[in-house]
C-alpha cells in the first residue's frame, strides 16, 4: 500500500528557499574569517618556530629556553599542574604540601595555571614538561593571531589575506616575543584584547548578553592581571567604535550600559579564583619596589625596529608592513576624517600613556610591577594593528599616504638611531621590510595575479622580520638573563632518589639545596622549604629568614636551608644531596653522586610546654635553638683579620665591613662539634682550617663553601663548614669578591649529642598518628598532653584549628592542646574563597535569569535583543556597518 505524503503548502517552497539563499549568502560572507584566522595563526607559528631553530633554543638546538621565571617559576608551576591533574600531587588545589613547608596553592593557580590552554601538558609525559609548555605557548601565540584576525574583520570587512597578516603581525608583536614568550600566563592577555574588543563590539550592538560575560569570566580567570589590562583597551576600542560609528546619544549610552554589565558579571564570575588571588597579594613579602622610570624616547623609537631588546623599554616591535600600514592612515583620503583621526589619535595616545607616570599606574592597577614596567604593550599593538587595518579596509593606499608612512618610518628610524639599543640587523632588516611592504602594496592593486604576489610578498616580510627578531631576543635573553637547564638526566635521577626516599606524611624529603630550580620541590618531588612565587608568604619568609635561610628574587625566592636543626624542627626525615648545577656558574664541576642523608625527626605535628615562646632575635643559632626548645649551639665570640693581618672595622654596631679581598675569621669552639658559618651578606667563598694544613691553599683541607649574598635581593643562607679540631680553634679562610659584610656572630658550633636528645623529647611527646588531606591536617596526641600543639607548617593566612583561627608558635600554626580530647584538626581554606564563591554565585544567578528570559522571549516571539533591536536586526545593522552582506531576517 503506497503511502501518501502531505503536500507542502505553496507558499512555503519559495520561503524556504529564501531561507536557503540568506543562509548561502551568510556563509559566503563568513568564509573570509576561517580564512584570515587560519593565515594568521599559521603566520605566527612558523615564525616563532623558525626563530627558535635559527637560535637553534629548545626543542631545535641545544640552548635552554627556559630563562628567568620561566625556568624557575613557571614550569616547575605547569609540572606541579601535571601532578594535580594525575592525582600524584602533595596536596590540591587549596593547599601545597610541596613547597615551603606547605604554603596555599590557589593564588598560584589563579596566576599561573588557569588559562584553558594550561591542562594540555596532561596529555605530555611528565619528563617532557619544557615540550608542554613550549607547545601551549605556541598555541597561544597562534591563538592570538587568529582571533585578531576575527576582531579586524568583525570591526569591517575587506581583504582576508590583509586580516591574516594583520593578526599574525598582532601576535608576533615585540612584547610577544620578547616578554610574554618566557611568561607563557602573560600570552592569555595577548588573546584577552581581541575577545574582550569582540564581547565590546557585541555590547554595543546588542547581541550575545550570555555568552559575552562568559568570555570576559574566562579571560579573566586565566590571567587576571593581563585581562585588567585588556579590558582597559577593550574600554577605548569601544568608546573609538561609539564615535566612529556616529550612534546617537542614548544609543552609545545603552551600549555603555551593556558592556559595564557584560564586564561587571563577568568579573563576578571570576570572584573564586579572583579575590584568592587578590588577598594572596596582600599577604606575600613585598619584593621590589623599584619607582618608575621613563625610558628614552631614542630607546622607544628602536624598539619599534627589528632586532633590538632591553629588559626597561617599551617591545613595540609589529613589522615594517604593518607600521607603514598604520602610519599611512593619517594621510588616507579614502578614510573619513572622524575614523582616520580617531585611530591615529588613539595609538599615539596610548603610545604617550606608557611614559606618563599616573597613567602608568592606571595601567599596572596602581602598583609599578616588578621587573618590566612596559607590560601593557600589547595594548597599543593592539590599537596599532586595528588602525592599519582601518587603513587598507577602505582599499589599498594610493601613493600619496604611502609616501607619507614612509616619511613618518624614516622619522622613526633617525631618531631611533640615537639608541644604544641599535644592533648590525636592526636597520638591514627594517630597509628590506620596507622594501618589500612598499612594493607588495604598489603590485597590490594591479589585477588578482599581481594581489596574489603582493600578499605573498607582505606576509613574507613580516614572517622575515618576526623570525629574525625571535631568533635575536633568544639569543639576547641568554645573554642577559639567569637561565635553567631544561628536563634532562640530572633531573630525571634527582626525582628517581626523592621517590625512593619519600615517606610523607611520617616525614618530609627535601629534595636539596643543590638545587636546580628555586621550586625544585614542584619540579622534582618531596616536600622542601624552598619556594619562589608571586605569593610567597611574607611569614614565610620572615620565618627562614629568622632561622638562616637564603633567598633570591629580593625575599620572594626561598631557597632550602641544610641544617640538622631546622630539618628536625620542619621533620625532614631525607635530605637530597647532588651535585651543583653546572647551569648555576659554578666556579668547578662537581663530580658528586646523588645521595640522601636520613636522620630521625619529630613527626609533623608536636607539642611544646606550656607558655608563649621568647621571640626571634638576630642570630639564626639562637633562632633555631628558640624553636626547637632547647640549646644545642655553642656562638662564640669572632674576630675578623685582613690578609695583611690588621683588623676589619665595623660596618653597624652588629656587622664587620669586607671589601672584595682576603679574611681570616677565628672563633673558639668546642671539640668535635660542627662550625656553621652565617655570613647572608658575603659574596665569595670560605674554607674551613685544618691543624697542620694551610686553609687557603686551594684543595687542600675541608670544601669551599660558596656563599652568594647580596642584599636585599639575594641573601646567603647558613652553610656547615665542617668539623672543629680537637685544640677547638676555628679558623675560616674568606675570599670576598665584591664588598659586603659579616656579622660578628657568624660562627655557631652545633652539638649533635645535644640535638639528638631534643629531637627525642619531641618524638616521645610528639603526635602518635598524622593524617594528612588536600586541605588539613588531623593527628592524634598522647594521653595527658598538655601545653601547645604545633604543625610544623608556616602560618600563613587561612588556617583554622579546632574550628578558630590557629595561633602562631614562632611563625607555625599552634592551637592549645584541646581540654576534651587528644584530637586535633586544622583545616585550610585560602582568604576570599568564600566571599569570590558568593559573588561568583550571585553572578551566575544574574547570567541564568538573562538567559532565561530571552528564551522565553524567543518563545513568545519578543525578540532576543536587549535593548538594541532583536538580535538579528541587530546582527543585520552590525553587518551592514561592517561592510558584510546584510542579513535581513525573515519575514
Amino acid at each position: 500500500m503506497p503511502i501518501s505524503r502531505p503536500r507542502p503548502r505553496a507558499g512555503l517552497l519559495p520561503l524556504r528557499a529564501g531561507r536557503l539563499r540568506r543562509c548561502a549568502g551568510r556563509l559566503r560572507a563568513g568564509r573570509p574569517r576561517p580564512r584570515a584566522g587560519s593565515l594568521a595563526a599559521l603566520l605566527a607559528v612558523v615564525a616563532v618556530c623558525a626563530g627558535d631553530a635559527l637560535a637553534r633554543v629548545f626543542p631545535f638546538g641545544h640552548h635552554t629556553r627556559s630563562v628567568n621565571d620561566l625556568g624557575n617559576q613557571f614550569v616547575p608551576f605547569h609540572a606541579r599542574l601535571w601532578d594535580l591533574l594525575h592525582g600524584d600531587a602533595d596536596g590540591g588545589v587549596l593547599l601545597n604540601w610541596s613547597s615551603g613547608y606547605g604554603t596555599s596553592f590557589l593564588p598560584d593557580l589563579g596566576t599561573y595555571l588557569t588559562s584553558p590552554f594550561a591542562l594540555l601538558v596532561g596529555v605530555f609525559p611528565r619528563d617532557r614538561i619544557d615540550l608542554a609548555v613550549y607547545v601551549v605557548t605556541v598555541l597561544k601565540t597562534a591563538s592570538a593571531a587568529a582571533l585578531m584576525a576575527l576582531l579586524l574583520l568583525t570591526l569591517r570587512g575587506g581583504r582576508w589575506w590583509a586580516a591574516g597578516m594583520l593578526g599574525g603581525s598582532y601576535a608576533l608583536c615585540g612584547w610577544s616575543l620578547a616578554e610574554a614568550s618566557y611568561n607563557p600566563m602573560w600570552l592569555d592577555g595577548l588573546i584577552a584584547l581581541p575577545v574582550l574588543c569582540l564581547a565590546a563590539e557585541w555590547a554595543r550592538t546588542g547581541r550575545r548578553p550570555v555568552a559575552a560575560p562568559l568570555l570576559v569570566a574566562v579571560m579573566w580567570v586565566a590571567n587576571f592581571y593581563t585581562a585588567y589590562m585588556a579590558t582597559l583597551g577593550a574600554a577605548l576600542v569601544l568608546a573609538a567604535r561609539l564615535f566612529t560609528e556616529r550612534d546617537d546619544r542614548r544609543t552609545a549610552v545603552r551600549a555603555l550600559g551593556r558592556a559595564v554589565r557584560t564586564v561587571g558579571l563577568g568579573v563576578g564570575l571570576s570572584a573564586p579564583v579572583l579575590v584568592p588571588v587578590y588577598l594572596g597579594t596582600k599577604h606575600a613579602y613585598p619584593g621590589w619596589d623599584r619607582p618608575f622610570a621613563a625610558a628614552g624616547w631614542s630607546d622607544v623609537l628602536a624598539r619599534l625596529l627589528p632586532a633590538t631588546y632591553t629588559f626597561f623599554t617599551p617591545a613595540l616591535f609589529l613589522g615594517t608592513g604593518t607600521l607603514l600600514l598604520a602610519c599611512a592612515l593619517a594621510f588616507r583620503r579614502a578614510v573619513p576624517g572622524r575614523e582616520r583621526w580617531t585611530w591615529t589619535g588613539l595609538a599615539a595616545g596610548v603610545a604617550l600613556s606608557l611614559q606618563w607616570e599616573p597613567t602608568h599606574l592606571l595601567w599596572h592597577a596602581f602598583a609599578t610591577p616588578n621587573g618590566s614596567p612596559y607590560r601593557q604593550t600589547f595594548v597599543l599593538a593592539g590599537l596599532v594593528v586595528i588602525a592599519a587595518w582601518v587603513s587598507v579596509a577602505h582599499g589599498l593606499p594610493d601613493r600619496r599616504a604611502l609616501a607619507g608612512g614612509c616619511a613618518v618610518l624614516a622619522l622613526i628610524a633617525a631618531g631611533a638611531g640615537f639608541s644604544a639599543l641599535i644592533t648590525r640587523w636592526t636597520y638591514p632588516l627594517f630597509a628590506v621590510g620596507l622594501v618589500a611592504s612598499l612594493g607588495a602594496l604598489l603590485l597590490a592593486g594591479r589585477g588578482r595575479r599581481w594581489t596574489v604576489a603582493a600578499a605573498v610578498l607582505l606576509i613574507g616580510a613580516q614572517a622575515g622580520q618576526a623570525a629574525a627578531t625571535t631568533a635575536f631576543v633568544d639569543r639576547a635573553r641568554l645573554n642577559r638573563l639567569d637561565h635553567y637547564a631544561p628536563w634532562g638526566e640530572r633531573q630525571r635521577a634527582q626525582a628517581d632518589v626523592v621517590a625512593g626516599a619519600d615517606d610523607w606524611p611520617r616525614t618530609r624529603t627535601d629534595p636539596g639545596r643543590e638545587q636546580t630550580t628555586t621550586n625544585d620541590p614542584l619540579l622534582l618531588g618531596g616536600q622542601g622549604g624552598a619556594y619562589y612565587s608571586s605569593h610567597t608568604p611574607a611569614v614565610l619568609t620572615d620565618t627562614m629568614r629568622a632561622l638562616g635561610a637564603g633567598w633570591t628574587s629580593n625575599g620572594r625566592a626561598v631557597q632550602s636551608l641544610d641544617n640538622p636543626v631546622t630539618d628536625a624542627v620542619f621533620s625532614v626525615g631525607a635530605r637530597v644531596h647532588r651535585p651543583r648545577d653546572p647551569y648555576q656558574a659554578w666556579n668547578a664541576p662537581d663530580h658528586r653522586p646523588v645521595t640522601v642523608e636520613r636522620a630521625p625527626v619529630p613527626p609533623l605535628v608536636t607539642v611544646r610546654p606550656p607558655g608563649a615562646p621568647v621571640p626571634y632575635g638576630r642570630s639564626p643559632f639562637r633562632n633555631q635553638e628558640k624553636l626547637l626548645g632547647s640549646r644545642v649551639y655553642t656562638v662564640p665570640g669572632t674576630a675578623l683579620r685582613a690578609a695583611g693581618g690588621g683588623a676589619v672595622a665595623d660596618r653597624g654596631a652588629d656587622d664587620y665591613g669586607v671589601e672584595r679581598g682576603a679574611y681570616t675569621l677565628t672563633a673558639t669552639c668546642p671539640a668535635g662539634t660542627e662550625a656553621y658559618l652565617w655570613a647572608p651578606g658575603l659574596f665569595g667563598s670560605a674554607r674551613l682550617g685544618m691543624a697542620g694544613h694551610d686553609s687557603a691553599r686551594p684543595g687542600d683541607g675541608p670544601e669551599e663553601v660558596w656563599f652568594k649574598g647580596k642584599p636585599p635581593a639575594k641573601r646567603a643562607p647558613v652553610q656547615r663548614l665542617g668539623m672543629v679540631d680537637g685544640d677547638g680553634a676555628v679558623r675560616v679562610a674568606l675570599a670576598s669578591t665584591r664588598a659586603g659584610t659579616v656579622p660578628h656572630g657568624a660562627i655557631g658550633c652545633l652539638d649533635r649529642t645535644r640535638l639528638a636528645s631534643a629531637v627525642a623529647g619531641l618524638r616521645r611527646t610528639g603526635a602518635s598518628a598524622v593524617r594528612v588531606t588536600a586541605d588539613g591536617v588531623r593527628a592524634e596526641l598522647p594521653a595527658g598532653s598538655s601545653g601547645t600543639v604545633v604543625l610544623a607548617a608556616p602560618r600563613i593566612a587561612g588556617w583554622r584549628c579546632q574550628g578558630r583561627p590557629a595561633g602562631s608558635y614562632l611563625g607555625l600554626v599552634a592551637v592549645p592542646v584541646p581540654a576534651d580530647g587528644t584530637t586535633v584538626s586544622c583545616a585550610f581554606r585560602p582568604p576570599g574563597l568564600r566571599a569570590g564563591l558568593a559573588a561568583g554565585a550571585g553572578s551566575l544567578a544574574v547570567l541564568v535569569a538573562t538567559g532565561a528570559v530571552l528564551a522565553y522571549r524567543r518563545r513568545t516571539g519578543a525578540g532576543t535583543g536587549t535593548g538594541g533591536g532583536t538580535g538579528a536586526e541587530a546582527e543585520a545593522g552590525a553587518g551592514a556597518r561592517a561592510g558584510r552582506p546584510e542579513a535581513v531576517p525573515a519575514s
